[in-house]
């Protein structure tokens, strides 16, 4: 019997350890362990280490180097490449880097020019190979806090997990990149056709950059500024916890579910949406659509100069309100307070005030020029059943 944990989710599986009940000499069932890396280009079951796809794969050569806990990873690689932490009670002293190259023995590219190095007075870990199999996959296992510095060309995916740097560092050309639990400051991602995805939590100054078709999805941001922006991809983020952040997309959607911090948003094709907005938004779209919850608020700025607006918000919300485009719906729930109607070239603008709020503090502006804004009372608890 074994079990096996998924790794990549990229047409990649890692089988980590193997649980073996086998019979003694006397006859006895004894549970051993071993270890296996399976790596292949699509499911189904086989052999530990056989794919049913391809030819068997194995480990082909294995570092064990002596470092500074606190040194660099630098990797220039077209394959595969996945790091991890250290076991703190296996490594106490944080002072080593083990380095596993996988693939399949007799390929004449299967470690081609690859050099591991370790230079003690930059304190850099050198992983590098122009031409490597691309079918090859490199594990580094690092120090827990290990900066970290990886050009991955052609297919090659990079998956990042649980480490925390001061400076992380990330670059792809059509191989996704994927990051688990990273702490950073620092933290950049570029990406020429790949997808690029976070996983758990991410804490730091983010800076992401996809372009061409790559897509961007998130779990959860935590940090001080965040910067995202895609091309024709889509950018979905579950959770953004920061002071500042500026995603924008060239024709991609946007689509966020809890925000908080000031957030500003900005596409020039795609829709955008929002399940759940607390501080200032300031969103923008010149031919989609907007679709924002506010559940708390200083200030939220909408504006879509061809498509529509639908603002839904909290009924006990203090706001004051100007809604302006070509057509105007106030759903006739919501209580709006000195509401004034205006009309302005072929379009209306309604103003007033929700639950006796000031006109200075907190407000809501919703401009569509040529499209219509739409304006209801949402509970949170609708607002949450419709982002499940």
């Amino acid at each position: 019997m074994f079990a096996l944990s998924s790794g990549w989710g990229l047409g990649c599986l890692w089988l980590s350890q193997l649980r073996v009940w086998a019979r003694d000499a006397s006859g006895r069932w004894a549970l051993g362990a071993c270890q296996a890396r399976l790596c292949c280009s699509g499911g189904g079951e086989g052999r530990p280490g056989v794919s049913p796809f391809g030819p068997t794969r194995q480990t082909l050569k294995e570092w064990a180097l002596l470092v500074s806990p606190f040194g660099r990873l630098r990797a220039r690689l077209p394959c595969h490449l996945a790091v991890r932490p250290l076991d703190p009670l296996t490594y106490p002293d944080a002072d080593r880097v083990l380095v596993a190259v996988s693939g399949v023995e007799g390929r004449a590219r299967a470690l081609a020019g690859l050099q591991v190095e370790y230079d003690e007075a930059l304190k850099e870990v050198a992983i590098v190979s122009d031409v490597i199999d691309p079918q090859a996959s490199v594990e580094v296992t690092a120090p827990l806090k290990f900066d970290l510095n990886i050009k991955s060309s052609g297919s090659g995916c990079v998956k990042v997990q649980n480490i925390e740097c001061d400076n992380c560092k990330i670059e792809t050309e059509q191989g996704t990149s994927i990051l688990q639990s990273v702490k950073s400051p620092q933290l950049h991602i570029q990406t020429k056709g790949g997808k690029v995805i976070c996983l758990g939590t991410i804490y730091g100054n983010i800076n992401i950059h996809a372009s061409d078709k790559s897509t961007v999805t998130i779990d959860k941001l935590q940090g001080s500024s965040v910067n995202i922006s895609t091309e024709d991809g889509l950018l979905k983020a579950k959770y953004l916890y920061t002071e500042s952040s500026f995603l924008s997309s060239a024709a991609g959607d946007i689509t966020l579910g809890s925000i908080h911090g000031n957030i500003t948003l900005q596409s020039k094709m795609g829709n955008i949406t929002v399940g759940s907005s607390s501080g200032c938004l300031n969103a923008s779209t010149h031919q989609g659509a907007i679709d924002v919850y506010v559940s708390q608020l200083e200030k939220v700025e909408l504006k879509s100069h061809k498509g529509s607006i639908l603002v839904k918000v909290a009924s006990s919300l203090q706001a004051y309100l100007q809604l302006s485009g070509k057509e105007i719906d106030v759903n006739s729930e919501v209580r709006v307070e000195e509401m004034d109607e205006a009309h302005k070239d072929d379009g209306i603008i309604i103003t007033g005030l929700m639950n006796q709020a000031s006109k200075h503090e907190k407000w809501i502006k919703a401009d569509a020029p040529e499209g219509t804004v739409t304006f209801r009372s949402q509970s949170w608890f609708q607002s949450l059943k419709l982002k499940d």
